[in-house]
């Protein structure tokens, strides 16, 4: 008879990053390894240079269009519900309602399941399918927004704030930062909902990963290039760019912006100041802390491990119920626009 293997000998947390050593695999390593699962394409999960890489299609896809085609020694697509056997352990990939492919991947060895989230929001989300609770042993939290002051509140009501500001300044220019991965096609789907059809500008270095979003099957409408606009063309229209657009140079093209910003941190009044930001929209691709709690109470996991963000009061929350918890210290992990923003320079200039 095998003796049951403790959780913390079947993923460990390693400089590299979350380790399986009985599957011989890393999830979201943040340096190149031998074999990588990915959780999803935003840039602190999904890098360059590993010898083989499994992950959903949409984020195989979206790191190919983000590092080019040799972007790994060698890939493999994997469906949600997907089955995978590697090594003595059995993974598979479950929706994480984050962005358009991203995954929470179960880890079963023997009768233990480990969940690794990834990044994920139990919040509704037109252009990503929803999130997925999975009952486990152990699960592997994210805590971006780990405090009980971030509560998200509805999308609606913030893109209703937006377009009433449009409505209300008919010769200013609305430019609304948002990361190109995710964030902006979501806020753009959202917008198209509220019954907008006018049509959406955004930035080149937008362009890449939104048209991929179209490819998909999801309609954000009619969407063209700020590039080349007239400046007195643009009054009145909303435009996506990269948050560090929204206050520089490139805004001059525009007649006299509104600067706007979708994030979960717009929650914080005085870093929208400190910002620059008019018009905060208290948007997120990453689960409040009410969606982490009721997320973990949810899963019936005993143990829970707390990650990137403000691990030290979701460890306290889990405690206080009962639950064993504890921090992984991992770092390499932000938000994912830190990251991101980099990649968005390489991707176009407009």
């Amino acid at each position: 008879m095998i003796a049951k293997m403790r959780p913390q000998d079947i993923l460990m947390p390693v400089a590299a990053g979350l380790c399986c050593k009985p599957g011989g695999f890393h999830i979201d390593p943040v340096r190149p390894v031998e074999r990588a699962l990915i959780t999803h394409g935003h840039s602190d999960h999904a890098r360059a240079g590993h010898g083989a890489v499994l992950a959903t299609q949409e984020t195989l896809d979206i790191m190919r269009l983000r590092y080019g085609e040799n972007f790994a020694g060698s890939t493999q697509a994997i469906a949600y519900g997907e089955t995978i056997r590697l090594g003595d352990v059995d993974v598979t990939f479950h929706p994480a309602g984050h962005v358009l492919g991203s995954a929470q991947i179960a880890v079963n060895h023997g009768a233990t399941r480990i969940v690794a989230s990834g990044d994920y929001k139990d919040a509704p989300d037109p252009t990503c399918e929803p999130f997925e609770i999975v009952p486990c042993d152990v699960f592997i939290t994210e805590a971006t927004f780990g405090l009980p002051v971030f509560r998200h509140g509805s999308a609606s009501n913030e893109i209703a704030k937006l377009l009433s500001s449009v409505a209300l300044f008919p010769e200013r220019a609305h430019l609304v930062g948002a990361y190109s991965l995710g964030k902006a096609q979501r806020v753009i789907a959202e917008i198209r909902a509220a019954g907008y059809d006018a049509p959406i500008y955004m930035h080149g270095a937008m362009e890449k990963i939104t048209r991929y979003y179209e490819s998909r099957g999801i309609n954000l409408g009619d969407l063209r290039l700020a590039k080349g606009m007239k400046k007195a063309d643009l009054a009145g229209t909303i435009t996506l760019a990269p948050p560090t657009a929204i206050t520089d140079i490139w805004t001059r093209r525009f007649p006299d912006p509104v600067a706007a910003f979708a994030s979960g941190w717009m929650r914080v009044r005085a870093r929208a100041r400190q910002k620059g930001i008019e018009l905060p929209l208290v948007i997120s691709d990453h689960a409040d802390w009410d969606g982490l709690c009721a997320t973990i109470g949810a899963t019936g996991a005993g143990e829970v491990w707390v990650t990137h963000g403000q691990e030290d009061a979701l460890v306290h929350w889990c405690q206080s119920k009962g639950l064993k918890a504890r921090p992984l210290d991992l770092v390499g992990y932000g938000e994912e626009g830190e990251n991101d923003e980099a990649v968005q320079e390489s991707e176009a200039a407009s």
